[in-house]
C-alpha cells in the first residue's frame, strides 16, 4: 500500500467530498460551490474518454478516494505552474478541472465513482493543446504519482487506459 505525504489542504477535502459524490453538476442541479456555471452537456460515464478498470486492487494501490483526490490536486497545481503547460491553463476553472479529474481518474481505476465531466473532445476544444503538451502533461501525471508512491505497475495501467485520449485532447 502507498504511503502519502498528506498536506493539509482544504483542496483535498473539498475535492474528496466532491469526487466522493457530495456534489453533482447535473442539468437539474445548481453549479457546485466555486465553479463556473457551463453550457449543458449530455453527461454520461463513457465521456471519462475510457472504459474502468476491473481490477479493484489498482484502485486501492492509489490510495482509494483519498489518494486519489489527492493525486488530482497536486496534478491540476503541476500543470497550473509548470512553465511548459500553464499557456493552455488560461481559462480553465480549476474548481470544476480539480472535481472532475477526480472523477474521472476514480471512475477509470474501477472506484465505482460517476464522470459527471464533458467528453475529452469538447473538454479540451478550446485549449489548443499540442502533441508537446500533451506529452508533458503525462509526465507531470506520472512525476506526482511517483511522489505519492504509487507502485509503477498501477501507474503503467492507468496511463495505458487514458493513452485513449491522445486522439481527442490534441488539437494542433
Amino acid at each position: 500500500m502507498p504511503v502519502f505525504k498528506w498536506a493539509s489542504s482544504m483542496n483535498v477535502v473539498i475535492i474528496f467530498a466532491i469526487a466522493a459524490g457530495f456534489y453533482t453538476n447535473d442539468a437539474q442541479s445548481t453549479v457546485p460551490p466555486g465553479e463556473r456555471a457551463v453550457k449543458p452537456y449530455e453527461q454520461s460515464n463513457e465521456n471519462a474518454g475510457a472504459k474502468p478498470m476491473v481490477d479493484r486492487a489498482i484502485f486501492d494501490a492509489f490510495g482509494g478516494m483519498p489518494g486519489i483526490a489527492m493525486l488530482s490536486d497536486h496534478f491540476i497545481t503541476r500543470l497550473e505552474t509548470d512553465s511548459r503547460t500553464r499557456e493552455i491553463m488560461i481559462g480553465s476553472d480549476p474548481v470544476r478541472l480539480r472535481r472532475t479529474i477526480a472523477e474521472q481518474f476514480c471512475y477509470v481505476l474501477g472506484g465505482g465513482c460517476t464522470y459527471t465531466g464533458m467528453d475529452m473532445k469538447k473538454a479540451h476544444a478550446d485549449h489548443g493543446i499540442n502533441k508537446r503538451e500533451f506529452l508533458v502533461t503525462v509526465e507531470l501525471l506520472r512525476d506526482e504519482m511517483i511522489k505519492l508512491n504509487i507502485p509503477t505497475s498501477a501507474q503503467n495501467k492507468f496511463l495505458a487506459k487514458l493513452a485513449s485520449m491522445h486522439r481527442d485532447v490534441v488539437q494542433r
